[in-house]
């Protein structure tokens, strides 16, 4: 993966597959402290003990179409290239919060990418789906959910093809507001 959007990508991806019906998205930015961290959490059906422990893995997956699952051991693996760290946490029936921080400064750390288009298309792929997106710059916060885009949008579908664009750029403009492409 050559960014954190892709990474964001894949994961929610996991999410869609679980069976989730609301799937957070937190990105913290910290320049005090010099880290990116990325959190997502599901409402899926969650994973056994077992599957968990392997889940890093990347021989382990749960696709009948390929042998690997590269998605998560990727996330993981980028992280702690730069000294950060990464966590998952799952429950069968209640979901699965995953974690991964990446130290800013370090010449590994992953450009952010095209945050904005990727959450943009995840709201307008899978309108039935409560997403909720968080991006935080040291104090100041970004925050907008599905279900706030529905209501703006007073009856306009989410995945109708006119609405994506729509998206996008309101994402763009508040992710510019909090200066976000110059901290990529």
């Amino acid at each position: 993966m050559k960014d954190l959007s892709l990474h964001i990508l894949d994961i929610v991806q996991n999410s869609v597959v679980a069976g989730a019906k609301v799937i957070q998205i937190i990105l913290e930015i910290n320049t005090a402290n010099d880290y990116i961290e990325l959190t997502v959490k599901d409402n899926g059906k969650g994973m056994e003990q077992e599957f968990l422990k392997r889940v890093v893995d990347p021989f382990t997956t749960t696709r009948t179409t390929r042998k690997v699952g590269l998605g998560i051991p990727l996330l993981k693996q980028n992280a702690e290239l730069t000294g950060g760290t990464f966590s998952i946490d799952s429950e069968p029936g209640v979901g699965t919060a995953l974690k991964a921080r990446f130290i800013k400064s370090h010449i590994d750390c992953l450009p952010l990418g095209d945050l904005g288009g990727t959450i943009a298309l995840l709201i307008c792929s899978y309108p039935d789906i409560e997403f909720k997106l968080s991006v935080v710059v040291d104090t100041t916060e970004f925050a907008v959910s599905t279900s706030e885009l529905r209501q703006a949008l007073d009856g306009v579908p989410l995945n109708e093809p006119s609405v994506y664009p729509l998206v996008k750029e309101y994402i763009y403009s508040n992710l510019d507001e909090l200066q976000i492409t110059n901290l990529s």
